[in-house]
């Protein structure tokens, strides 16, 4: 979306209201042709495993006891994660994405949606082609209906009709997109058991990154957020969701698409204006260690001799 239908991202093309289908059709083709490939020719002697990793937020209904809203925080999930993941674990686009891109193609006087379609073949062919789904997740959103008036210039945004609120209690440490909501992973990881069959999960990215630069590297609000995601992932594993691996974002500060290194969302700081850019252990990369060494959270009673 941000590289083929706002060009914030590369490679900077602003295809309005289709860029963005066309370039995940052909990645979702792709990826269904590398598993394939894998497991045709490699698999029997490698017994390795291919997946798929999409990153997605979590949309909350305004009002949960509202229909409309939770119609809403429904197709705000189906656009982002179902778009990808639907097609590879059940083989087609998600209804509702299929409807509101359908239509809104129809009264734009369009012959053929904006949405591409899948051929029989092709449906069977994507079906089933992940061994595990690679979940990168940092926020949550409130959802409600909102609806965008047909002669509006179409864009993946108005197809969904729908708005995204925060509650401004939220903690918001690091960039203007990212509230800290704990919570909306639980639900996500839930939804995705519940959707896809409890897939095998591995959680490949979670992290903050930092308004100011934190020249004390005393990043305590890094140090929140990780421990009130992982205890959520904890939470989940309690439910049934299959989650087997968690890979925190990330180890160093580095370049962030066209953010370039203005984002920190590091474990070690790095020195950008040193030609040695020397690396400092923030107070997170301390705090992570201990998770990882007790594989949880330790225990703040024993006693290390």
């Amino acid at each position: 979306e941000k590289g083929y239908e706002t060009g914030e991202h590369a490679p900077g093309l602003k295809l309005g209201g289709c860029g963005a289908y066309k370039a995940a059709h052909h990645i979702i083709k792709t990826h269904a042709k590398v598993w394939h490939s894998y497991n045709t020719t490699w698999r029997s002697e490698q017994q390795g495993m291919v997946g798929i990793s999409l990153t997605s937020g979590w949309g909350e209904p305004v009002d949960p006891h509202n229909q409309t809203d939770r119609d809403a925080a429904e197709r705000y999930i189906q656009f982002h994660l179902g778009w990808f993941a639907n097609p590879i674990y059940r083989g087609d686009y998600p209804e509702v994405m299929k409807n509101y891109v359908g239509k809104k193609s129809a009264q734009q006087g369009l012959g053929t949606s904006r949405l591409p379609t899948f051929s029989v073949q092709e449906k069977a062919y994507i079906k089933g082609t992940s061994d595990f789904l690679g979940i990168g997740h940092f926020t949550t959103r409130y959802v409600l209906q909102k609806s965008f008036p047909f002669l509006q210039v179409s864009s993946y945004h108005t197809d969904r009709d729908l708005a995204e609120l925060v509650d401004p209690k939220w903690p918001a440490p690091g960039p203007k997109w990212l509230y800290s909501v704990p919570w909306g992973f639980r639900r996500l990881l839930n939804f995705i058991k519940t959707q896809y069959g409890n897939p095998l999960i591995y959680v490949t990215e979670n992290g903050v990154a930092e308004k100011v630069q934190c020249t004390q590297l005393c990043d305590k609000w890094r140090m929140e957020y990780l421990r009130g995601y992982i205890n959520e992932i904890l939470k989940a594993l309690n439910d049934g969701v299959n989650v087997k691996g968690y890979t925190a974002w990330s180890l160093l500060d580095k370049f962030e698409w066209n953010k370039g290194f203005s984002e920190r969302f590091g474990f070690y700081h790095i020195d950008f204006k040193n030609k040695n850019k020397p690396r400092y252990p923030k107070a997170s990369a301390d705090y992570y260690k201990k998770i990882i060494s007790a594989n949880g959270f330790p225990n703040p009673r024993e006693v290390v001799p």
